[in-house]
């Protein structure tokens, strides 16, 4: 059975509101790991998948500088085993 593809959109969407809610703080390094620790928390290894490939392939067209600079910096984290 093959499972339909994320929408890349409704992810940024998801993941730009995740920033919205971490962004209220005013140390960046707080609102880094906030953002990638809720996307490792919550998100299924497939959604976090292709976040990753959108943000690869397409540049992350759409979200938000905080959400980028979380996951270049906790890349590693978020790359969900065996991608």
């Amino acid at each position: 059975v093959r499972r339909q593809a994320m929408d890349p959109h409704k992810l940024v969407k998801m993941v730009n509101e995740i920033a919205a809610f971490f962004e209220s703080e005013t140390d960046t390094k707080v609102v880094s790991e906030g953002i990638a620790g809720h996307v490792r928390r919550f998100w299924d290894p497939r959604m976090r998948k292709e976040l990753l490939r959108y943000i690869d392939e397409e540049g992350g067209v759409g979200c938000k500088p905080s959400v980028l600079a979380a996951i270049a910096a906790h890349r590693e984290g978020l790359t969900p085993r065996g991608s």
